[in-house]
């Protein structure tokens, strides 16, 4: 299965689909084995006391791809500056899932569009102002839709 996002375009309007990979245990070493060093965006999850699991980043990476994001963010020893996220890190369990793509504009509006939706009171990002209206589907092999 291909994971990754693609883009149809239709009246200066964008609709993108968005294929997440699984689901996985954050493991460092899981991590730099099994995830790509490719541009792309990623959510990282902790799993509270009733087993469910909660939205803690949603984000984009260019430089140094998914693989070392994903280790960085999900790694409570790289973690120095938040102490909140690090006792997260320490004390839960983490699970990601990532959707490589090339496209810095891309990675741009489907995150705006994910923060506008998720968290809008702290939406600092900036979609790419290529569109109109932007629209996006998604799916994942392990069904998670994650809704706030």
């Amino acid at each position: 299965m291909k994971y990754g996002i693609t883009a149809a375009e239709k009246q200066g309007n964008i609709y993108y689909s968005v294929q997440w990979s699984p689901l996985s245990k954050a493991n460092r070493y899981d991590i730099i084995s099994k995830v790509p060093s490719l541009a792309g965006i990623f959510e990282i999850y902790w799993m509270d006391e009733n087993k469910r699991l909660r939205l803690f980043v949603v984000g984009q990476t260019n430089y140094g791809g998914l693989r070392s994001e994903i280790r960085r963010i999900t790694d409570p020893e790289l973690c120095k500056t938040d102490e909140k996220a690090r006792a997260i890190l320490e004390e839960k369990e983490i699970w990601y899932r990532y959707a490589p793509t090339d496209s810095s504009n891309t990675m741009s509006d489907v995150v705006w569009f994910y923060m506008q939706n998720y968290f809008p009171e702290k939406t600092n990002i900036k979609h790419s102002g290529r569109y109109e209206n932007i629209f996006l589907k998604e799916s994942a092999p392990d069904k998670l839709m994650w809704v706030p």
